[in-house]
């Protein structure tokens, strides 16, 4: 199914070789955007590539170590060497080392930093410039509930970072407003990815779905398409905003009310 929300527009994708960066980048294919798939481990974005293309659609491979700082500005040139502009960058890929604080590793710290941080300033900075020549642009940064709303041993790095992209959403919509270029972000909840095979086995899984409200893990298209909405003329008036993907797991006070509201609803549906 093919549509045309983006059509004629580049979007760079970091992360884009699987996950959730190869479902925006897919997403964004087939309504028209041509697509730098960044990423890299260089097979994994030669078969996003190769998906997009045989779809019909339109990308071009990118590798680059996006915790790297000249390798994160080349991103953005070689988008420009290639298509001569850049109307939507997303900075989705992450890392997601950590740790208990009490082991603290300047190393791993560093790298979360890099990548999920210090990458928004690096890749913002380099697409600015365009995107005021050509009267505006779109900015858009995938966050996590993880940090900005709920917590989880283990992951102070991580959600430390998340937080800060928060938080540099809001500062740069601000002074980016004028220039008609918006800066929004996703925060996923539990999606089923490479990454969260590494968290949890099925079992594990399973387990987290059940205190879900909708009951479900979600997909990297559940992101992708909040992604597809940020970046659209649909959303030109959204700007220093985050969407919540979550199914509704930062909803309940204490899981014990998932199945408060489970048992409510088997009351309802009794007719008593």
């Amino acid at each position: 199914m093919r549509g045309s929300r983006l059509t004629e527009k580049v979007a760079i994708v970091t992360g884009a070789g699987q996950g959730i960066g190869a479902a925006i980048a897919r997403v964004f294919a087939a309504e028209g955007a041509r697509v730098v798939v960044a990423t890299r481990t260089e097979a994994h974005g030669q078969r996003t590539v190769d998906t997009i293309t045989g779809g019909g659609g339109e990308a071009h491979l990118v590798t680059a170590d996006l915790g790297n700082r000249e390798q994160t500005a080349a991103v953005v040139e070689q988008t420009l060497a290639h298509y001569g502009r850049v109307d939507v960058m997303v900075h989705n890929a992450a890392s997601f080392l950590g740790g208990p604080v009490a082991d603290y590793s300047e190393t791993d710290l560093e790298t979360a930093l890099a990548v999920n941080l210090k990458a928004c300033f690096r890749l913002a900075r380099a697409c600015i410039p365009h995107m005021r020549h050509q009267g505006g642009g779109r900015l858009l940064f995938t966050s996590s509930v993880t940090g900005p709303r709920v917590a989880m041993p283990g992951t102070a790095y991580y959600a430390a970072s998340k937080g800060g992209v928060n938080a540099f959403i809001r500062t740069v919509a601000l002074e980016l407003a004028a220039d008609r270029i918006t800066v929004n972000g996703v925060e996923p909840g539990f999606i089923r990815t490479p990454a969260m095979d590494l968290l949890a086995d099925a079992q594990g899984q399973q387990q987290m779905a059940r205190y879900i409200p909708l009951g479900y893990l979600g997909q990297p298209e559940d992101i992708a398409y909040a992604m597809l909405y940020l970046a659209s003329d649909e959303a030109r008036y959204v700007t220093g905003q985050t969407i919540v993907v979550d199914g509704g797991s930062t909803l309940p006070e204490s899981p014990a009310f998932v199945d408060a509201a489970e048992s409510m609803r088997g009351l309802t549906g009794s007719g008593s």
